[in-house]
């Protein structure tokens, strides 16, 4: 006799601010279908490769300020996945917990580990001297890939450290930064069963 399935992981979220308006939809258990427009071109690429490669659906429409800069709409668009993240892994029974991934892109190489913690914490080095000052695709400055990460951990509960092992093309860079990401929270969300409850000695996440 087989176990009834289980319901999938979902959430959504919305944020309006005088800067910008984000609504957003996840599933954790998805195959990695992705709608997203955020009218930052280069950010819409990272999501929908954090969508494939992490094995998550998600929905993000975003509008904002982006005739001034991309920051608040970037900022404001990481906020809201980190909470639809943390909302959608609800109490954290029977998860994996623990990712790591190490991924390339031509010349890049990117590692990421991932531990849904419940503890907001980022440790993100490696990127070349100059990077954060590069434009990507004509609207992302290098600089936002940190900053994205740091709104996405904070607000998901995640323990995050990604480093650029090696890399001199600033969109590979980037690329496999949000890719090795993907890779490591998949195995990190993945359900394992042989967890039984919470996979901590604290008895929460």
């Amino acid at each position: 006799m087989t176990s009834p399935a289980r319901e999938h992981r979902t959430a959504s979220a919305r944020r309006v601010t005088s800067e910008s308006t984000v609504e957003l939809e996840i599933d954790l258990d998805g195959d990695g279908t992705a709608h997203i427009d955020t009218s930052v071109p280069f950010f819409d690429h990272m999501l929908n490769a954090f969508a494939k490669h992490s094995l998550t659906n998600l929905t993000v429409r975003a509008s904002g300020d982006t005739d001034i800069d991309a920051h608040h709409t970037v900022e404001d668009v990481s906020i809201v996945l980190g909470t639809a993240i943390r909302q959608a892994l609800g109490d954290k029974a029977g998860i994996s917990r623990y990712g790591d991934a190490l991924v390339p892109l031509d010349e890049a190489l990117a590692q990421a580990v991932v531990d849904i913690s419940g503890r907001p914490y980022l440790v993100h080095e490696g990127e070349p001297s100059g990077f954060e000052y590069h434009l990507i695709g004509g609207h992302f400055t290098g600089s936002m890939v940190r900053h994205a990460f740091e709104a996405l951990t904070f607000n998901a509960g995640l323990t995050v450290h990604v480093r650029v092992v090696s890399g001199r093309d600033p969109h590979h860079i980037a690329e496999a930064e949000f890719k090795a990401f993907a890779r490591a929270f998949r195995q990190a969300k993945a359900l394992d069963p042989l967890v039984s409850g919470v996979p901590s000695t604290k008895g929460a996440l």
